[in-house]
């Protein structure tokens, strides 16, 4: 990072410059798997040329039980970049279900992170009237955002809590009174064009404990996205994405900070639409990539979606990657042509449809062969990929198979007993093209308190998912 500038890079093109990932942050959850041990941060060594590569190096307790640790973010981004006093040394660590915040110090000590401060439910609750945090943001103004599920009881409230930079006390709440979506979930913003786009998961009582598929037939009412204005922080607009768009978890506008597009990947229909400015000034969606769902039998339902969980873009917004949850692959999609991306890359990492498994897949739309189940170093793969990373240059795409641990115990009770994995796909950057790297494993099955569930993979210095540029 040259000397003279704020956190981060100047721009996407410049962090794809950036240096290579030598430690990640992966949250670490213990609830519902049985072990009654706080959640923790672990600190990985990723580095190859490292004695400790692929282990645990560190970790971080948090100090209260069932938190459930989910996605983390910043302190400062690359969207401070102009202020020389801003610091990337504190990871911001919201409680999915306890709705506590930690703030971790990554600054002191990068490879062995210790908490800064505790934000206790009780201030989310009384100052916001929110809870559930899920997406945390850095704000070009200094402060941090982050979006929220639900009320205090475990009702639908799409809200969004303001954090001071400096003391991370709350503030406040970021939308005015009375206009918080029904639900909410994750959000991106561009100031540029002054607008911030925000998703939808569901009402926190009616996730928290397991997933009723059966009850997400024809009505299912998530499936919008809400268009804000950056400065006003007025709700403008919601886009209804119909059926195929029901829960759309992960937006992500393309990193060009002039761009006025981008996509979100929408769970229940495995579907990927285009969000874009109209030449009128709105906001519209379209329906860009769909994965068909597969008739099975052995299954809860006789049809499986692929559910994907999981979009992220390459800091040059060339490629698009997504994962399939149930059906257990990744996709790599050239999206060069916006409306029309194309499948260049896919690979197959466990899941729901492995061929030695009870689910026997009667009709595919594809025509793929059930995969054969995936074995790293000896270690199958139980669970399907989830959560990806890709670093700065584009090369590696690092993947965890764990969601949210009611619906790992669902749909994947052999990786709550087992642990979850994270993995590595190398990535062909000129043609297109995914491969595991078959010499590379983290086992979280092999922890000292026994097997946990490993979420989000961060950087120290950012990435392609914690980095908005202004």
């Amino acid at each position: 990072i040259c000397s003279g500038c704020g956190p981060g890079y100047r721009s996407p093109l410049d962090a794809m410059k950036g240096p290579r990932e030598e430690i990640v942050y992966l949250p670490c959850i213990y609830r519902n798997t049985g072990i009654q041990k706080p959640d923790y941060l672990a600190t990985v060594d990723v580095d190859p040329k490292s004695p400790t590569y692929c282990q645990v190096i560190h970790r971080l307790p948090m100090p209260n039980l069932r938190d459930e640790l989910h996605h983390s973010g910043w302190n400062t981004c690359s969207s401070c970049f102009g202020d020389t006093s801003k610091k990337r040394n504190r990871l911001i660590l919201p409680s999915l279900i306890s709705s506590r915040v930690y703030v971790v110090d990554v600054g002191t000590n990068p490879r062995a992170p210790e908490i800064h401060k505790t934000v206790e439910p009780v201030d989310l609750y009384w100052k916001c009237g929110l809870a559930n945090p899920h997406t945390s943001h850095c704000l070009g103004s200094g402060q941090i955002m982050i979006s929220c599920l639900g009320d205090p009881t475990g009702n639908g409230k799409g809200g969004f809590i303001l954090l001071d930079g400096e003391t991370f006390e709350v503030v406040g709440n970021w939308e005015h009174p009375g206009e918080a979506a029904p639900f909410g979930y994750d959000f991106w913003y561009q100031p540029r064009h002054n607008v911030m786009i925000s998703t939808e998961w569901g009402a926190p009582k009616a996730l928290a404990d397991g997933f009723n598929p059966v009850l997400c037939g024809k009505h299912f009412e998530n499936q919008s996205l809400h268009v804000w204005d950056w400065t006003t922080h007025r709700k403008l607009q919601t886009i209804d994405l119909g059926e195929e768009g029901a829960i759309p978890l992960e937006v992500r506008f393309l990193h060009d900070p002039s761009a006025t597009e981008g996509y979100v990947g929408c769970a229940l229909q495995g579907t990927v639409f285009r969000f874009y400015r109209t030449e009128k000034g709105d906001w519209a969606a379209e329906k860009v990539i769909g994965v068909p769902s597969k008739k099975v039998e052995g299954w809860m339902l006789p049809e499986m979606s692929g559910l994907i969980t999981d979009i992220l873009i390459s800091l040059d917004d060339r490629f698009l990657y997504f994962s399939n949850w149930l059906h257990g692959d990744i996709r790599q999609y050239d999206i060069t042509d916006r409306r029309k991306p194309k499948m260049v890359g896919q690979v197959f990492l466990g899941g729901s449809i492995v061929s030695d498994g009870p689910v026997k897949v009667l009709q595919d739309p594809e025509n793929q062969p059930q995969p054969p189940p995936r074995v790293i170093k000896g270690r199958r793969v139980y669970g399907g990929p989830q959560m990806l990373q890709l670093s700065l240059d584009g090369r590696r795409l690092y993947v965890t198979t764990s969601l949210f641990s009611s619906w790992d115990k669902q749909f994947y009770p052999d990786m709550v007993k087992e642990g979850s994995l994270m993995m590595q796909i190398d990535v062909n950057t000129i043609s297109g093209g995914l491969a595991l790297n078959e010499n590379f494993l983290v086992d979280f099955g092999k922890e000292p308190d026994g097997p946990v569930l490993a979420h989000e993979v961060r950087y120290p210095g950012g990435d392609c998912t914690s980095d908005i540029w202004l």
